[in-house]
């Protein structure tokens, strides 16, 4: 299989800066996305400095270790995401510009065909397989745990006002968890890394019916297009996608189509 990798952000209609920052990196397999928070435009400092601090991280790392085992590269995207915590936090702390900032972040890594993904906050992954759309990723937000906890309907939930309130992000505390997982690919995987701003604007099934469309055979257009019908639904904050597709190689070394 072929892996390809999109990765496009879009301040929105209603915003006067983007503090979303995403990444991909096709050539370490590595895609990389962070929704920022905090006054000053101090969030897209948080986003920007979350994503840089990853990816060259990982992009130094994985080129030396093909043949790690999946514990050896989790404890990588850890050590990854620690440092780039405690260099948002620092500059927070210490900048008073910047006090208050903080990111999401959701990146997604391939390693001998797997898809390893690692999320804190309600930046999401999802998977399209077979025609199904499952989310991969369980936010960590203050309206979540109201859900799990049963204080809250799903249909409550789609009216709360308490949606962006996240419980767990980079910069916010000298530590932060990130959760692991990992899955192996197969061909025809899509996987979809974005921002609430794609999310709070449209629900699973608006994007899977999306991402249904057969007559879209390219994919820098399906994240496009994902993009576009955020921003008629509203399009109240930024919004990042990126898309990574498994696709299968032909013998003369070609991907098939979508």
């Amino acid at each position: 299989m072929q892996l390809e990798f999109v990765a496009l952000s879009d301040m929105g209609r209603l915003r006067n800066n983007n503090e979303d920052s995403v990444l991909a990196a096709p050539e370490h397999g590595v895609v990389v996305l962070a929704d920022g928070m905090g006054g000053h435009n101090a969030g897209e400092v948080a986003s920007r400095m979350a994503v840089t601090l990853i990816a060259q991280h990982l992009g130094e790392w994985l080129p030396d270790n093909s043949g790690a085992s999946m514990r050896e590269l989790r404890r990588a995207m850890a050590v990854g995401v620690d440092a780039a915590n405690r260099s948002i936090f620092e500059a927070a702390n210490t900048n008073a510009d910047y006090h208050g900032m903080g990111t999401t972040l959701v990146l997604a890594v391939e390693h001998q065909g797997e898809m390893v993904l690692g999320h804190a906050g309600d930046s999401r992954a999802y998977l399209w397989r077979e025609g199904t759309l499952k989310q991969l990723t369980r936010d960590h937000s203050l309206l979540q745990e109201q859900i799990d906890s049963g204080l809250l309907t799903l249909a409550e939930a789609a009216m709360s006002s308490n949606g962006n309130l996240v419980t767990r992000a980079l910069g916010v505390e000298d530590l932060v968890l990130l959760d692991v997982q990992h899955r192996p690919i197969e061909e025809g995987d899509l996987y979809l890394l974005c921002s609430d701003g794609l999310t709070d604007m449209l629900d699973d099934e608006e994007i899977a019916e999306e991402l249904a469309d057969s007559t879209v055979f390219d994919l820098e257009t399906r994240a496009q297009r994902l993009i576009d019908l955020a921003n008629r639904h509203g399009g109240r904050d930024n919004i990042s996608v990126a898309l990574i597709y498994a696709r299968e190689k032909t013998d003369d070394g070609l991907a098939q189509l979508l």
